[in-house]
């Protein structure tokens, strides 16, 4: 009788540690699916991932400049489990199979990530270069969608897109709005507020999210960053540091970047001063050719001169231009000398991307000595 009891008693133990133990992996389990981890950004600050077994979380925290409020947007694969009380804006299922995009700065990091082919419209097709999407939209895999602020809803809804991801200057995007009324999702692309040229091609781990290409999109990341480093080391090898000028005149008025912009830190990456750099703000400054010309007549190099491609041209718009040294030698460059097939500006596009691209164009041409002989992307000499 003793000895049944005590049996009886161990397989009762027995069973409640069987017991507990399965709980706790259950517990352990169910825990799991809860866990989240931020993906780690290195440049970008208008934006975070968060990702679990399942699903995505991403926060865009500056959708435009003083935005009242973030959104949220929840990617999630199929079959996945997501908490009830999960708050967000909009939602789609990934990988996405059908996208609309809004701006052309989109459109590299498609191709990076090999989804190109997933882009089936786009408001102005003609400022596309990027010759494998042209090929699509010559092939008619890409439809023309109008203008990006009145975008032909009409076309868009026949196209029945999984997403559509826009970009907006504030709040008031009344086509946005209607696309959003009409159960597309709109899902705003913020990476033109961000401040540096890293941050604004670390987005494309944005998009990665999007074709469940997280993995993808950091090792393309981790390449131009990696390419963008090197071309900065080799600037400061330089010792010469060239004063630069930018910016043009429109209607009386000499816009430029300000010293805190994702331009003038290309500037300073390429080891040149730019003339104001001490300036802070958002957009651009609005200067009369005069202060310009006071602080800026023995600049040594002039880059991003307006739409201007030659001197005749810049010369026939204001003869004042000649005052300014850079212009007597000879000394200013454009990205308006290089352009697609249907006219866009490749630097418009490519340039966000691939900024070590950039960066290489203004070190060749601040200082030739380090980077001989090298063919630029997109700053060109203004021709004759």
């Amino acid at each position: 009788m003793k000895i049944k009891l005590t049996k009886a008693l161990s397989f009762f133990i027995l069973f409640i540690l069987f017991t507990a133990c399965k709980n706790n992996q259950n517990e352990q389990k169910t825990d799991s699916k809860n866990l989240e981890k931020e993906l780690e950004l290195s440049h970008a600050n208008s934006f975070s991932i968060k990702t679990f077994d399942d699903f995505y979380l991403i926060e865009l925290k500056s959708p435009w400049p003083n935005a009242k409020k973030p959104f949220t947007y929840l990617l999630f694969k199929e079959n996945a489990e997501i908490p009830k009380d999960l708050e967000y804006d909009q939602k789609v299922q990934i990988p996405v199979e059908k996208m609309v995009v809004t701006s052309t700065t989109h459109i590299p990091a498609l191709e990076a990530l090999d989804e190109e082919s997933s882009l089936i419209g786009f408001p102005g097709l003609d400022y596309i270069s990027s010759k494998n999407t042209r090929k699509l939209i010559n092939s008619g895999k890409i439809k023309e969608l109008g203008k990006n602020e009145n975008i032909n809803t009409e076309i868009l809804l026949d196209l029945e897109p999984d997403v559509v991801i826009g970009f907006a200057i504030d709040s008031n995007n009344k086509t946005l709005e209607t696309i959003q009324k009409m159960g597309i999702p709109v899902m705003y692309n913020g990476d033109w507020t961000e401040k540096t040229p890293l941050g604004k091609a670390e987005w494309i781990k944005f998009f990665g999210a999007f074709y469940d290409k997280l993995d993808q999109a950091e090792v393309k990341f981790k390449s131009i960053e990696n390419a963008y480093i090197e071309a900065k080391k080799l600037a400061k090898s330089s010792k010469e540091t060239p004063k630069v000028l930018s910016g043009a005149m429109y209607k009386d008025q000499w816009y430029l970047p300000y010293g805190n912009s994702w331009h003038a830190q290309f500037i300073k990456d390429a080891n040149a001063s730019y003339v104001y750099t001490n300036t802070q703000g958002n957009g651009s400054m609005a200067l009369s050719f005069e202060s310009v010309l006071e602080k800026a007549q023995d600049a040594e190099f002039w880059i991003s001169a307006g739409q201007f491609t030659s001197y005749s041209q810049l010369l026939e718009e204001s003869p004042h231009y000649q005052q300014f040294e850079v212009v007597q030698k000879k000394n200013v460059y454009s990205v308006s000398l290089t352009k697609g097939e249907t006219g866009g500006v490749i630097y418009f596009e490519l340039g966000p991307q691939r900024p070590d691209l950039v960066l290489k164009d203004l070190v060749s041409i601040f200082h030739p000595d380090v980077l001989p002989n090298y063919e630029t992307t997109f700053f060109k000499a203004l021709e004759e």
